[in-house]
């Protein structure tokens, strides 16, 4: 059972996740996720397959290497699991602003787990760099001897960039339009929250949760565009 607060985090992934897809043929990333799953057990991409399709999930179109993440670091793929990752990405460098403002919205949300947030910091800080991992890097490795690698800072992961797509852009698009329009929400229905009219307590709060699930869902969003990807799916 999630709390109020989880229930935010969980409902702003889905939304991100949803609106991303809307712009992408999902047909090639099923057949990813059933390709690894056909690798032999105990694989980084069996594992990864694994996970998504126990979640009844898929790859997130163009951003694989964020559920890898989840993956070989052992962060469930739950609303803690993503504040926690962001906590220890920052630790290991990725100073992106979606991801810090992320970050800073489960420390708010989140306060009884500050000190678990602190110690994934602390984890990124003497991980390997992982800001060009990609599924076809490690795919085929045990996962136990791949998590073992990455607790050397001397192991090197070998970027090999792409230009970003028009669907790229477009999700770019999409993420800034959810924030503007759940910041605009929420501060429509702010004064209202400081009434002593019951109704009006009510009528403003569900909309203001509402603003605040757009808002981190866009946020989410951004996340994933600005994490180096490069691991794209062919059809």
């Amino acid at each position: 059972m999630y709390s109020f607060a989880e229930q935010i985090i969980r409902q702003a992934f889905f939304l991100s996740v949803w609106g991303i897809e809307r712009f992408h043929d999902m047909a090639p990333y099923h057949r990813k996720v059933a390709a690894l799953g056909q690798l032999p057990a105990g694989t980084v991409g069996k594992e990864l397959a694994d996970c998504l399709l126990a979640r009844q999930l898929t790859l997130i179109p163009g951003f694989e290497s964020h559920d890898l993440k989840h993956v070989v670091l052992n962060y469930e793929l739950e609303p803690l699991g993503e504040i926690r990752l962001q906590a220890f990405m920052l630790g290991n460098g990725n100073w992106t602003l979606p991801s810090l403002i992320i970050f800073l919205f489960g420390l708010l949300l989140l306060p009884c787990h500050w000190r678990t947030f602190r110690q994934d910091f602390r984890s990124g800080r003497h991980c390997v760099s992982l800001a060009t991992l990609e599924i076809s890097h490690c795919q085929g490795e045990p996962l136990t001897e791949f998590r073992v690698r990455l607790s050397s800072r001397y192991t090197e992961i070998t970027p090999t960039m792409k230009p970003t797509s028009l669907h790229r852009r477009i999700s770019y698009l999409g993420s800034y339009s959810l924030m503007l329009v759940g910041v605009a929400a929420m501060l429509f229905c702010l004064p209202f929250l400081w009434s002593a009219n019951a109704a009006d307590l009510i009528g403003a709060g569900f909309p203001f949760v509402a603003g605040a699930i757009l808002v981190v869902g866009g946020l989410i969003s951004l996340s994933l565009h600005t994490t180096p990807q490069t691991d794209r799916t062919q059809a």
